[in-house]
């Protein structure tokens, strides 16, 4: 190594110290709260609103959204947003209307950013009409103090939480992000994401509960529907005490199906390279086929339906 390379080695070296001690200085300084190096202009806006309305709709970018119970019976929204990215906030049409205004010019793209905007809706503990959240990034949580007609939520990139009722439907959709649905009751059930994992626990639905995922984990516990319909490409489903009044459609390209005390009265299932395995809660007549692995099924001649099909899975079914 010649002696210049050496000399810019070494200064290179002292310089990212020197960085690094002037670095750790201002962040002691600023007790290591990394929101004071934001560049971004955040404030907090509050909303009273004391019209009448049924409906809720919440239009945003990126903030989080969470709802909570009014102490006071009195609809509240605090708004923690950008400067130039405020939200408005009114009842009309019988329509609690929350829209995001984004006045930002190119350049306010460019910048640090630490903080993420947030709404939170309190409003009083009733049932209410329609209930649609819109957003590109953001999570959704919705606690069970609520009961709605419908729930519409589409993000494109974050976690929702639902624990509300819905005497209707409840409709959830994601491309990335984890969607829960817990303790909760509604005709139909329709969750989708295309990159995350989606989770459902003591749900009834007296309807049809559709579950899709392009690439992510389904979780379905002490579930109970009419009929459940899931369709994913990779990603395996677990079933634990999920029953079907009417049948099951499982669907899978590259990914394991897994029972655990299920039943329907009729069960189809289908999958290219993933295993079928668990316990069913009453007999069957099975119809078992499968490409190049092995196939344990009861050998009963009584009961509904059981078709199950892989390519390359093996298949492995008995009763509780």
């Amino acid at each position: 190594m010649n002696k210049k390379l050496k000399i810019a080695l070494i200064t290179a070296i002292c310089l990212m110290l020197a960085g690094g001690i002037i670095f750790a200085g201002v962040m002691t300084m600023f007790n290591w709260d990394f929101n004071k190096l934001s560049t971004v202009k955040y404030e907090t806006n509050e909303y009273t609103i004391n019209k009448e309305y049924k409906n809720i709709s919440i239009v945003t970018n990126i903030a989080d959204t969470e709802f909570l119970p009014a102490e006071d019976n009195i609809t509240k929204i605090i708004c923690y947003e950008q400067k130039n990215m405020k939200h408005s906030v009114a009842a009309q049409n019988d329509t609690l209307e929350i829209k995001v205004i984004d006045e930002r010019k190119w350049y306010n793209y460019i910048g640090i950013n630490f903080s993420t905007p947030k709404i939170t809706v309190y409003i009083p503990k009733a049932e209410y009409g329609t209930l649609t959240v819109n957003s590109s990034t953001g999570d959704v949580q919705i606690p069970k103090d609520f009961k709605f007609k419908d729930i519409n939520i589409s993000l494109s990139t974050g976690d929702v939480i639902n624990c509300a009722n819905a005497t209707e439907n409840i409709k959830i959709k994601t491309t990335t992000g984890k969607i829960q649905v817990n303790s909760t009751s509604s005709k139909e059930l329709v969750l989708s994401a295309t990159t995350g994992k989606i989770e459902a626990y003591n749900a009834n639905c007296s309807g049809t509960t559709n579950i899709n995922v392009s690439t992510g984990s389904v979780s379905l516990t002490n579930l109970r529907c009419k009929k459940l319909i899931s369709n994913g490409s990779t990603g395996a489903i677990t079933l634990k005490n999920v029953i079907a009044d009417n049948s099951f459609f499982i669907k899978r390209s590259t990914g394991s199906v897994n029972f655990n005390a299920c039943d329907a009265t009729e069960i189809f299932v289908k999958t290219s390279t993933g295993n079928v395995a668990g316990s069913l809660l009453s007999s069957k007549v099975f119809i078992a086929n499968t490409s190049t692995g092995s196939i344990d099924v009861p050998k009963t001649t009584s009961g509904g339906r059981c078709e199950i099909i892989t390519s390359t899975g093996n298949i492995k079914i008995y009763n509780e």
